[in-house]
């Protein structure tokens, strides 16, 4: 597994356990690094800060595109792919989106249910046909969060 693989399944770890606990993602992260067991890169760092500081975008994106499925009826964990991988997708442009989209269907394989892979590999997709008209200004792409932004 590259380090940018383990760096993106580092952040999805994150996203996750913030969701289940309903904790803040920052305060989750803040809490791995402090541990630093297993170590937290800087790659992940801007992972979780990009999602979190386009958290409402990233929603609404996922909440309009997604066919018959509201955010709170897709399964946890791939809401947390889903928006690990639109923020990639959409507010960085160091990765390929070809690989954005293959990463985040590998770990729903791995980790969801035997639909997801289908349904996230389908909704990434539309993004990506979409992404000309979906793309926001580039200065967005991992600015920390402040207080008021939502917990992811």
């Amino acid at each position: 597994m590259s380090a940018r693989s383990k760096a993106r399944k580092r952040a999805l770890d994150v996203l996750f356990e913030s969701e289940q606990r309903s904790v803040p993602a920052l305060d989750t992260l803040a809490g791995r690094l402090a541990v630093g067991d297993p170590p937290v890169g800087e790659h992940t760092v801007e992972l979780v800060q990009g999602v979190v500081a386009n958290a409402g975008r990233i929603d609404e994106l996922l909440s309009t595109y997604s066919q018959d499925w509201s955010l709170d009826r897709m399964p946890a964990v791939d809401r947390a792919i889903l928006r690990l991988a639109t923020f990639e997708l959409l507010w960085r442009d160091d990765v390929p989106d070809a690989v954005v989209i293959d990463e985040a269907v590998t770990l729903a394989r791995s980790l969801s249910t035997d639909d997801s892979p289908g349904f996230v590999n389908g909704l990434l997709g539309r993004l990506l046909d979409l992404k000309p008209m979906l793309a926001p200004a580039p200065a967005s792409a991992a600015a920390p969060a402040d207080a008021s932004e939502p917990s992811v």
